[in-house]
This record gives structure tokens, sequence and C-alpha cells, in this order.
């Protein structure tokens, strides 16, 4: 029994540092366009991705704490953070009001048919995820105040 756990306790510990691939799905371009995720975000530098809705209220307080200090990221590491909207047909036509009243300087993508967060295996938004060539390095599920803190942390590691 006790080597069971002992194995199981290392196959948990590799597969919390293992990188996956990022699912290669359409998302819509806030003007209509169609752009494959990977397409998006293949660059050179590290980018961050962050799934959220107008209706999360995490999901906004993430993405407002990241707009106050997005700035110095991008001039310290050359992050781009795409912000993808998993909003619906019945709420998607609330993604612009409120990112032109937020003024925030990221990409916007909508998922309206949830194809990507479906792919991704995930339950719930915020998910935050950090890219570097096309992998996903760092996944984080939730906000808390302060969160963005760590996520910086890990964008300073991974942009060396």
């Amino acid at each position: 029994m006790n080597k069971i756990v002992f194995l199981l306790s290392i196959l948990i510990t590799f597969s919390a540092f293992s990188q996956e691939d990022l699912p290669n799905v359409d998302l819509t371009t806030m003007e209509g366009s169609t752009i494959s995720v990977k397409d998006a975000t293949q660059q050179d530098n590290v980018v961050v991705v962050s799934l959220w809705a107008t209706w999360c209220v995490p999901c906004l307080k993430e993405l407002d704490a990241i707009s106050e200090v997005y700035d110095e990221w991008q001039a310290e590491t050359n992050v781009d953070l795409i912000a993808v909207s998993v909003d619906d047909s019945r709420t998607v036509k609330r993604v612009k009001p409120l990112i032109n009243g937020k003024g925030w300087d990221y990409t916007i993508l909508l998922d309206s048919n949830n194809d990507f967060k479906r792919a991704l295996g995930a339950a719930t938004v915020p998910l935050t995820l950090l890219i570097k060539d096309n992998q996903i390095v760092y996944r984080h599920s939730g906000y808390s105040a302060g969160a963005e803190e760590e996520l910086y942390e890990k964008i300073k590691e991974y942009s060396n």
C-alpha cells in the first residue's frame, strides 16, 4: 500500500510540472474574423491567456488588477495578454461595451461556443494560462487579490 501511495505522489508531482500542448481551437476576434488560438499565441515571448466572462466578478477583478500593472509587465518582459471571453450567445453582446468601459489594453477573443474552454477541460472561470512556444507552462484557476503577483513571477521565470 505504501508503494502505491509513493508512486501516486511521484506521478502527481511530475504531472504538476509537465507542459501541456495548447489545444488548437478557432476563436472569433472582436471584429468578427476567425483566428486559431495557436496562431494568436505563436510569438517569441510569453503569452498570458485568461478565460473570463462578463458575469464573472472574480474574472473582472483579475483583469482589472492586471490592467493596473500591465504596462510595467510588458516593458520588463514583453508579455502579451489575450483575454478570451466565454460569454455565450445570450451575453456576448455585453463584451464590447464592457471592455470599452474598462479600457483594457488586451487582445480580446470570443469563445461563444465554449470550444476552447472544453478543450482545456476548464470547469470554471477565471482560468489563467501562461503559454510559451504553444505549450501551457502554468495554469491557475480562480482569483484572489494578489494572485497577479504570483502570475508575474511565473512570467518572469519563463521570459528568460
